[in-house]
């Protein structure tokens, strides 16, 4: 087995780790956070430095490249970016790529070239308020067909950056009467600024500065065009791509637990207690031991699931996906949070970054699936019985 990058990947890899180092240090995310505002001025920069391209085919103006491409710039940004790597993977690995495979030739042709240049912003709108993991079962949001166009209505909860999309990604049912909740739903391309649509701002632990909101939508007009894929069939389209989004928050995961992991080290080298340094005390040392282990494991688990969805693997990636999603946010947390623990008093404020990489990583065992309806599906690959 061959754990090595290609050339070209060593050469990604190299440019975003320059990028982050030139035009993403620390401080200035850190600044970002405390404001809580979208940084438009590191989209921009993203957008020179052609990130947004990344997983947008080359016939459509980006560079192509496969997950493995995608994972790498997402462990990097995340080293210092943290949570806020979303504003890359949201648009351009989501967004894009359900419009890749997906749209229609004239969807392609007008979505994928503006979003490799960085022009427009997509929200993924899916989950609703009585939802989180039960998606199908807790969804009311309707496009009811009239002519050559839907009207929409319904209510969306953590829809992340609605405030400041171009468009949303929108799932919704569109036929009532089906054998199956999996049945019966559809996926439309929504202007964010229609009439119709209400957004509001929800504050939250972590990702401080890339919103995750409510969404109303209010008899929103949505053109047959802007529907995705073939009507009633939105769901199957959905899980197509879910391998890629677990695969990528594993990546984002292992960037935070590096960089813990770096800074653990370095503080403890440098902070003295009772006339020693504190990482020559076994404690500390077994805290970074742990960090380093986890993490290694998470990094082997994320990129074996990658590398078996370059070779098209689906059904052993869609396992890996999921285990490696579980592994990595855990990994990520508890790195986190045993680097608040090394930093002692300095770890618990909001002078260094542990508490932020803690707050972010922490709602990776949360969504976009939590680590318990991950584990349902591990035992159900295994043979065991469903349990939901």
């Amino acid at each position: 087995m061959d754990f090595s990058f290609t050339k070209d990947q060593e050469l990604l890899r190299d440019m975003v780790r320059e990028f982050v180092k030139r035009e993403c240090p620390r401080e200035y995310i850190r600044q970002i956070d405390e404001r809580g505002e979208f940084p438009h001025d590191l989209w921009e920069k993203m957008s020179e430095a052609g990130l947004h391209g990344i997983a947008i085919p080359e016939e459509y103006g980006g560079s192509g490249g496969d997950i493995i491409s995608q994972v790498i710039v997402a462990e990097e940004l995340a080293r210092s970016l943290a949570g806020l790597t979303w504003i890359w993977a949201a648009t351009s690995c989501f967004g894009g790529k359900s419009i890749g495979v997906y749209g229609t030739e004239e969807q392609k042709r007008f979505f994928l070239p503006r979003i490799a240049r960085g022009e427009i912003k997509i929200s993924i709108s899916v989950t609703e308020p009585g939802g989180g993991t039960d998606v199908l079962g807790a969804l009311s949001t309707f496009a009811e067909e009239k002519d050559d166009h839907f009207i929409i209505n319904g209510t969306k909860m953590f829809t992340t950056g609605a405030d400041v999309a171009d468009y949303l990604l929108l799932l919704a049912r569109t036929n009532r009467d089906v054998r199956k909740r999996s049945e019966g739903t559809s996926v439309f391309i929504i202007d964010a600024k229609s009439p119709g649509i209400q957004v509001r701002p929800i504050k939250t632990l972590g990702l401080r500065a890339f919103h995750t909101c409510e969404v109303i939508y209010e008899s929103v007009r949505v053109p047959r065009e802007n529907l995705l894929g073939e009507k009633d069939k939105g769901w199957q389209q959905f899980v197509a791509t879910l391998n890629n989004e677990r695969v990528i928050l594993a990546g984002i995961s292992i960037g935070i637990a590096k960089s813990v992991l770096q800074e653990a080290i370095e503080h403890a080298k440098k902070r003295y207690a009772f006339g020693r340094p504190i990482g020559q005390y076994q404690a500390i040392q077994h805290y970074i031991a742990n960090i380093a282990l986890e993490t290694e494991m998470a990094e082997l688990l994320t990129y074996k699931a990658a590398w078996l969805q370059t070779q098209g693997k689906w059904a052993e990636s869609g396992l890996e996906s999921t285990m490696a999603k579980i592994a990595a946010s855990e990994a990520a947390i508890r790195a986190a949070d045993r680097g608040i623990q090394i930093l002692g008093g300095y770890g618990y404020t909001m002078e260094y970054d542990m508490q932020r990489f803690w707050r972010d990583a922490r709602i990776y065992a949360i969504g976009p699936i939590s680590n318990e309806m991950g584990r349902n599906y591990i035992a159900q690959w295994l043979g065991l019985p469903r349990s939901y």
